[in-house]
């Protein structure tokens, strides 16, 4: 296959195709076609990038699947933005999530900024 950049449906499913064949091989990502496919998997994911974007999930619903992984609660955060009504007031949605409390979650919880700006 001679790899170029992706322009339509059919060149992107002859890809997935082609790739496909190659993980059944179990190639040897060292080996000359290992290189040609990762330089098509880069080539996929620009095309994917392109025409299926993935929007980023809304803050406060991270913010919460953030704090449930961490095993966090609404009162671990009293003092460090608000009182115990802000803090629920904010992850239920009843007020805004400004920039200083995005910087606030971006450093305790490491969500990216993308995420909590969005």
């Amino acid at each position: 296959m001679i790899l170029k950049v992706i322009k339509t449906k059919k060149e992107y499913q002859d890809y997935l195709n082609w790739v496909d064949t190659l993980f059944d091989k179990k190639i040897a990502p060292e080996s000359e076609e290992g290189e040609k496919l990762q330089v098509a998997l880069l080539l996929i994911k620009q095309y994917e990038d392109a025409h299926y974007p993935i929007p980023y999930p809304d803050p406060i619903d991270a913010i919460k699947a953030k704090m449930e992984e961490r095993g966090l609660r609404n009162k671990d955060f009293v003092g460090i933005i608000g009182s115990k009504g802000y803090v629920s007031a904010l992850l239920n949605k009843r007020k805004p999530l400004n920039l200083e409390l995005a910087k606030i979650f971006h450093r305790e919880l490491g969500i990216p900024a993308e995420i909590l700006l969005a």
